[in-house]
């Protein structure tokens, strides 16, 4: 049906699927497949955070507090029904239903969770005077500042490595070159500042914005 829509010039499968008198065929059944890996993919990685926090690696950045607050209480309602129920042993099922709000908040930034709760307090959406509220705009993410990301261990060499690459630019850099030379400046300092925010949390810590 996409190869239609592309040889007819339509402008939606929608379109297509109405002359060929198949509604809601092949993009219906894409879109709910698409649908069925991301809650999957989301199932996997917010029930990782919440075993790490049980480990003691907590996550860092401007949202932090907030996941850690949540994953708190869950953690109280699982030692509740183990007073309930103490012979039952607790299955991820379970556990992915306390954790559900969160599973279906989560979009994945470039190098950050992003656990979008509220639109209100979505800065991308802020910057952008977004009139869309129902998902973040990751081009604009800037989690080092937003109060609904979090950095995790698996983000860390990302930002290692987008902090060396700006050292490595800056040592190139002629001495007339001042704004370009600040600019990367900035954009290094604030990539170490997060990699020392993940290697603190890691350790059970907390750091800088996630105090």
């Amino acid at each position: 049906m996409f190869a239609a829509k592309l040889q007819l010039k339509h402008l939606s499968v929608t379109t297509t699927e109405g002359y060929a008198n198949r509604p809601g065929g092949a993009q219906t059944l894409f879109l709910a497949e698409v649908g069925k890996e991301e809650e999957s993919r989301n199932q996997t990685l917010t029930l990782r955070a919440f075993r790490d926090y049980q480990a003691g690696r907590r996550p860092s950045g401007p949202g932090a507090r907030d996941l850690l607050a949540f994953f708190a209480s869950v953690e109280r309602q699982l030692e509740e029904l183990d007073v309930t129920a103490p012979t039952v042993r607790r299955s991820d099922q379970e556990l992915l239903n306390l954790l559900a709000r969160r599973v279906g908040a989560l979009h994945l930034g470039l190098a950050n969770y992003c656990w979008f709760l509220d639109p209100g307090k979505a800065l991308c959406l802020t910057l952008a005077h977004s009139a869309e509220r129902d998902r973040p705009l990751a081009g604009m993410c800037d989690s080092a500042r937003c109060p609904q990301a979090t950095h995790h261990s698996c983000h860390r060499e990302v930002w290692a490595s987008s902090a060396a690459t700006s050292r490595a630019f800056i040592s190139k850099i002629g001495r007339g070159q001042k704004t370009e030379r600040a600019r990367l400046v900035v954009e290094a300092e604030r990539a170490e500042r997060i990699v020392a925010g993940i290697d603190a949390a890691d350790h059970g810590e907390m750091h800088g914005t996630d105090q």
